[in-house]
């Protein structure tokens, strides 16, 4: 893989290539994507969307709008310090083609900005409840009648694929969605390979799968214009885009500290010991002296926090810079942090999170009232749409289907694509609109 077409700016449609130095420096192809994910209605809706605790109350924690607006944060600074020294290596980038540091933090700031788009409601637990309906549920029926990589895309369902759905998905009058940029699109797409095989080898970007069998089309365009090295001659399987690594980053400090944070604050975690945490990782960089003089938990965790995102924002810089001949050769195999030399830190933070924060009884509850309500909602608009195509839709059915917006495609005469576009539906749902759906289809709403 080679810099020069891993940076492409061409949007789906475009006939014409986009030339880095023809661009508008005042609002460059890369920010476009930036603004675009902003004012999406996708993007919206995590405001009200779980990060770790579901539906809390608590106006400190985060949801995944907070989330992903601080992901990109650390995800820009990764991109820009990233840039200086890609650049550096590779002076003809910007000599020739008019490149700059910032194009990078752009890139990877959009990329991260949209990370969590596709999410459904209830975080990971809602991927696992929609995947039950056709794993264990009524939607068994479907698997004789879909293809395997099909069925596998509705038992598996995967937030990330359907996040490359919601930002390349044709709308009215807009072909490929949004329209971002191909170099986005593949910084964003951290597992690019479909779902089936289900973890053919060891690599981190094929963990997960990165997009449905429905835009497998739109995604072998974006692999193709970029470049991305090709694994498998069977099944669509490519290695990441190297900017991925970075996206990728941005999240893992993010939930790794923040998440923590977030505990601390809720009081899940006992402040001496989670401070004790924090400053075994920082305890190269820590001022002491500034420290001492924190007068309030709040100040001390905040103070610990920052330092520790700029510590590993730097280590991973690092770790990216080494092995970037293997990255852009496909050869890199592991996520950044996995080559931290805070590892081990890293690795007891996330411990005491799982146990005392993901595993809580407030997340644990809600997490069961979400899989309930998730199972319901797509059983009775599954049914609603099936039924309608068939047209023999029940009254119910047909008040259920004026809840659809038109933009849904729910006539289309593939079973898998109407399945898939409930999924995507009910998918787009925030966690408040699935309880008020779930309680007006129960009768609870008088």
């Amino acid at each position: 893989m080679n810099w020069e077409q891993l940076l492409s700016l061409k949007r789906h449609g475009d006939t014409n290539k986009r030339l880095r130095n023809e661009q508008d420096e005042t609002r460059l192809g890369f920010d476009v994507d930036y603004d675009r994910i902003i004012f999406s209605p996708e993007f919206r809706s995590l405001q009200d969307k779980t990060q770790v605790v579901p539906l809390s109350s608590m106006d400190f924690v985060h949801t995944r709008l907070t989330h992903s607006l601080e992901v990109s944060v650390v995800a820009r600074s990764l991109g820009r310090k990233a840039g200086v020294k890609i650049l550096e290596k590779h002076p003809y980038l910007k000599e020739v083609h008019g490149y700059k540091a910032n194009d990078f933090g752009a890139i990877v700031a959009a990329a991260a900005l949209a990370h969590d788009i596709g999410n459904p409601p209830f975080g990971h637990s809602g991927e696992k409840a929609i995947g039950h309906y056709f794993k264990n549920g009524p939607g068994q029926k479907f698997k004789d009648q879909l293809n395997p990589k099909e069925y596998q895309d509705l038992c598996d369902f995967e937030g990330n694929a359907n996040g490359f759905k919601v930002l390349t998905q044709d709308k009215q009058g807009a072909k490929g969605g949004i329209r971002l940029s191909y170099a986005t699109l593949g910084a964003f797409t951290k597992y690019p390979k479909e779902s089936l095989p289900v973890k053919p080898n060891t690599h981190i970007a094929s963990k997960k799968y990165g997009f449905f069998q429905t835009e497998k089309p739109h995604f072998l365009d974006v692999a193709s214009e970029l470049g991305l090295k090709t694994l498998s001659d069977q099944n669509a399987q490519f290695s990441r885009h190297p900017l991925a690594f970075l996206v990728e980053a941005a999240d893992d400090i993010c939930y790794t500290i923040i998440d923590f944070e977030d505990g601390i604050n809720l009081g899940l975690i006992e402040e001496d010991f989670a401070l004790e945490y924090l400053i075994n990782l920082v305890r190269d960089t820590i001022n002491t002296k500034k420290y001492s003089a924190l007068n309030t938990k709040k100040e001390r965790v905040s103070y610990l926090r920052a330092l520790a995102i700029s510590t590993l924002i730097e280590d991973a810089i690092h770790i990216f810079m080494t092995h970037e001949n293997k990255i852009l050769e496909g050869e890199f195999h592991v996520s950044i942090l996995d080559k931290s030399k805070y590892q081990a830190q890293i690795n007891d933070i996330i411990k005491l999170s799982v146990e005392k924060i993901y595993n809580s009884d407030e997340v644990i509850d809600k997490e069961i009232s979400g899989f309930e309500i998730l199972n319901q909602l797509l059983h009775r608009f599954i049914l609603a749409v099936n039924n309608n195509y068939k047209n023999t839709p029940t009254n119910y059915d047909k008040l259920l289907l004026k809840l659809i917006p038109d933009e849904i495609d729910y006539h289309n005469d593939n079973l898998y694509t109407r399945v898939m576009n409930v999924c995507y539906f009910v998918s787009l749902f925030s966690d408040t609109k699935a309880v008020l759906t779930y309680k007006k289809i129960k009768g609870l709403t008088f």
